[in-house]
């Protein structure tokens, strides 16, 4: 392999290495293969000009022309001329692929849909970083300067992730970078030829090595000034007072990024994190409390409340905050006409928990709270000032425990114009199908009250919903209309559905963030994890105020006044926490006919034939999967193994009884070597022995050992009829056993685990492939 061709690859594979910080921030991530080949392509181009030769500034026109043509291709194939060539059309897509990806880079939380803007925002990404560093290190030999595009990408991965790219991808880019200097070093170093001295190894399989120290020296310095920097970047920020996180750290911005197996919540908008905090691989307390409610299955902790739509995402409206006042002002529209109870809860917050917005039940009342916060009046939050959150935090909160009826919501005259015109807003991109579903849904409703509770049953129970935490529901105007047709996603996507579809019928709405009640303990207080992170509509009622509905099917809990208006054939029980997601179907016998919707709405009524069905199409293990994600990770796990098998393998070999003395000779020069000896093929066996004893302060039977080895491989070497010598095994058992007496614990270790001598199998590789390379034919220059 020529030296321009072995940097092209390095170039390739550094670009590659960088991009991998971008992974973390989309999925899935199967846009790094697209990324990766029409990477290759580009960098072949600027191989096959370079070995014309063309110059360098047609190489590196070629290299765009040929990136460009092979964005049009994957992207805007069908508005491209002849399929491939970007005319004014493809141009015009592409344009509305970046605008559509900008918009969904500042809509989505992370990890975003890997959409179609987002995907092409990111291959040409990489495309533009790849060629920058393909000119640099390849087309004019200047590999150091490439470093700076490399960190930019880098540095755009940790941007978008609030600095918590990780160091797994800083280690990755930086070792991609150190690759990309070490081919441009051995190119260079080939060109002037092996000008530093020392025996080099020989080619003949088994031979011995010479001093390997002095003929790898420019690439044994850079792999070390390599590991220096790594390791500073890596050690130093960790150790300075102030930057515990560094370059490296996770910023405390992310879920379960935190010690303690849970982790801290932080973020701008609680709905940005709502989809990462139910996707925890182990659930984690956020908060304790307890409370003199006799029920607290409606007691759902409020953070937020989200009431801008803007057709593709819920927001909260900049509005002024003022100081928390010893009494919070009475509800907006609550009436004294309906059942209200004070309830008083007591809560801790755990030291994970870092949040800006105080949860609290809704509406309250009075709070009690230590610390910088401020009041929010029309959404009724609590927001933390000058970098105070919820970390560690004790609180007490009075809240009313409001028990409208269904009458009188039913009953419930218009909301005030001024609310009414600023809570049902909807903009006018809003796909007509969205109304036109809930005017269907709706069909036959008398009054507001019943709009709801239909809404609300029919992505619940009645609509052919299914809950699942990894679906994503698309990007833009769309976003809902693909919900609606189809029919999965979590409580975001219910929540904001429901309150977008109340708002097409006239109906204030908005989306609320924050947690369901929690699980009751046997101490009698009650645990907030952060699975139990929801959303949740509230629709506006003149009279009872701002009214909670639940729309997630299996999640939360369905208030008492909406199923008043649900027929029934039978008594409805009370309310039960319900099933997580994850749950197994109930081996209870099949429900009747007439099981109320809440008892079907809670899986209390067993399982119906359509479940059933679903449960035996697709919810068995996959043996095949399994299988071989088992054999992947063996084959992971055992890859660390592979010079201590080998090593083993060759030691059994080389002392088997039919072994001669020259492979024992070799075995102890291993031996040596595994153990700090470096081997030196210049010598004869009798000044061998005498600097293996010597270095390996090898003693007694061990020296002597060494001597009697050395001595056989003499008379095998040189004299006319050798004779036949037994034993010769066990006396390299007795020299490994003196090297491992004389060794220290790291040493035995490293000649145990990572044996020195195990570089033999690098060579070999190498020598096949440059076996194989020599029979292939080469493209000569044109002439």
């Amino acid at each position: 392999m020529s030296g321009r061709t072995r940097l092209t690859l390095a170039a390739w594979a550094a670009s590659l290495m960088a991009a991998g910080a971008l992974l973390p921030l989309v999925k899935p991530a199967t846009w790094i293969f697209t990324a990766a080949l029409l990477l290759a392509l580009q960098s072949g181009t600027g191989m096959l000009c370079r070995r014309v030769p063309l110059a360098r500034p047609v190489t590196v026109a070629a290299q765009l022309l040929v990136g460009v043509v092979a964005l049009t291709v994957v992207f805007a194939r069908e508005q491209a001329l002849l399929g491939f060539l970007p005319g004014p059309l493809a141009v015009q897509r592409v344009a509305e692929l970046f605008r559509l990806g900008a918009q969904d880079v500042s809509t989505y939380a992370i990890p975003a849909p890997d959409t179609e803007g987002i995907r092409l925002m990111l291959v040409s990404g990489v495309l533009a970083i790849g060629l920058l560093v393909d000119v640099l290190a390849v087309t004019f030999r200047r590999a150091a300067p490439a470093g700076l595009p490399l960190l930019a990408l880098y540095s755009v991965a940790a941007g978008l992730s609030g600095g918590g790219a990780g160091r797994l991808w800083f280690v990755l880019a930086a070792a991609g970078y150190l690759l990309l200097l070490l081919a441009e070093g051995r190119d260079r170093l080939s060109a002037w030829g092996r000008v530093f001295g020392g025996s080099q190894r020989s080619s003949r399989s088994g031979s011995l090595v010479g001093s390997a120290g002095s003929s790898f020296a420019p690439v044994r310095t850079g792999r070390r000034i390599g590991a220096v920097a790594m390791g500073t970047a890596l050690v130093v920020p960790l150790v300075l007072p102030g930057f515990s996180g560094g370059l490296l750290g996770d910023g405390g911005g992310g879920p379960g990024q935190g010690s303690g197996g849970g982790g801290t919540i932080a973020a701008v908008n609680p709905l940005v994190s709502l989809q990462d905090n139910l996707r925890q691989p182990e659930d984690f307390e956020v908060l304790r409390y307890r409370t003199n409610a006799l029920d607290n299955s409606g007691l759902y902790l409020r953070l937020v409340a989200l009431d801008q739509f803007d057709g593709t995402s819920w927001k909260s409206s900049v509005r002024p905050i003022e100081a928390v006042p010893k009494s919070l002002p009475w509800p907006d529209g609550l009436a004294q006409s309906v059942r209200t109870s004070e309830v008083t809860s007591n809560f801790v917050a755990s030291e994970g928990y870092d949040q800006k917005w105080l949860p609290m039940p809704f509406p309250a009342a009075r709070v009690d709270i230590e610390g910088r916060w401020r009041f929010e009046p029309a959404g009724r939050m609590l927001v933390g000032d000058d970098k105070q959150s919820t970390k560690g935090v004790r609180y007490q909160v009075t809240s009313l425990d409001v028990q409208p009826t269904g009458e009188q919501l039913a009953q419930a005259g218009p909301a005030p114009e001024r609310l009414r015109e600023e809570y049902t807003k909807v903009p006018g991109s809003l796909p007509a199908d969205v109304k036109s579903t809930a005017l269907e849904v709706t069909k036959g409703a008398r009054n507001d009250y019943e709009r709801a509770v239909r809404l609300q049953d029919w992505f619940a129970e009645d609509g052919g919903f299914r809950y699942d935490v990894d679906v994503t529901s698309g990007t833009g105007t769309e976003a809902i209309s693909r919900f609606l047709r189809d029919k999965e996603g979590f409580c975001i996507h219910f929540s904001f559905s429901m309150a977008a579809m109340a708002r097409t019928l006239g109906i204030p709405a908005r989306v609320a963030v924050g947690f369901m009640p929690g699980t009751n303990q046997s101490d009698g207080s009650v645990s907030v994890g952060i699975r139990d992170a929801h959303a949740w509509p509230e629709l506006y009622f003149e009279g009872a105020g701002w009214t909670r509905f639940e729309p997630t099917p299996s999640r939360g809990f369905t208030p008492t006044y909406t199923r008043e208006a649900a027929p029934t054939a039978g008594p409805t029980g009370p309310a039960q926490p319900s099933q997580s997601a994850s749950a197994q179907p109930s081996a209870a016998p099949s429900a009747s006919e007439s099981c109320p919707p809440e008892m079907r709405r809670l899986r209390e009524c067993g399982q119906d034939p359509a479940a059933a069905a679903d449960a035996s199409s697709g919810g068995g293990t996959d043996v095949l999967k399994v299988a071989g994600w088992s054999l992947a990770a063996l084959l992971v796990l055992a890859l660390p193994l592979v010079p201590l098998l080998w090593r083993t393998r060759v030691r059994a070999r080389r002392l088997a009884p039919a072994a001669g003395p020259l492979a024992v000779w070799r075995e102890i020069g291993d031996t040596a070597w595994d153990y700090g000896v470096e081997p030196d093929d210049a010598q004869t066996p009798r000044r061998t022995a005498e600097r293996i004893v010597r270095a390996g302060e090898l003693r007694g039977e061990a020296a002597a050992a060494v001597h009697r080895v050395a001595g056989a491989v003499e008379e095998a070497l040189y004299a006319p009829s050798p004779r036949a010598v037994a034993g010769l095994g066990r006396e390299a058992e007795r020299v490994r056993a003196g090297f491992h007496a004389a060794a220290s614990r790291g040493v035995r270790l490293r000649a145990l685990l990572a044996p020195r001598s195990a570089v033999r199998l690098r060579w070999a590789a190498s020598a096949h492939w440059t076996t194989l390379t020599s029979r292939t034919p080469t493209l000569k220059p044109f002439r």
